[in-house]
């Protein structure tokens, strides 16, 4: 869960793995997966903090997902720049 604030100044908690989207427009909307819109006053790399901040409190860890491969010659190769990071389940963590 994370702290936002509406653009009116009020603060609500909202559960950071519903967040689908985060834009700027020029506010910042978070758009939920539920397809609920939130406008808040933080900007997105604030709200992409917190998430990520969350997210290792809870126990996921957050670095790159697949190492570089080796190519046939065994010159080293590069990975996928579509699979670079994710985000996965900390081995010592009970959270499913």
């Amino acid at each position: 869960m994370i702290t936002l604030t509406r653009l009116d100044g009020s603060c609500f908690v909202v559960n950071a793995d519903l967040i689908e989207t985060v834009e700027s427009r020029p506010d910042t909307v978070v758009t939920l997966v539920t397809k609920k819109i939130l406008v808040v006053k933080e900007s997105p790399e604030v709200v992409i903090e917190r998430v990520v901040d969350y997210r290792r409190r809870a126990g996921w860890a957050i670095g790159p997902s697949i190492p570089p491969t080796r190519e046939d010659d065994g010159e080293p190769g590069k990975a996928d720049p579509k699979q670079r990071l994710a985000v996965y389940q900390h081995p010592g963590s009970s959270a499913a």
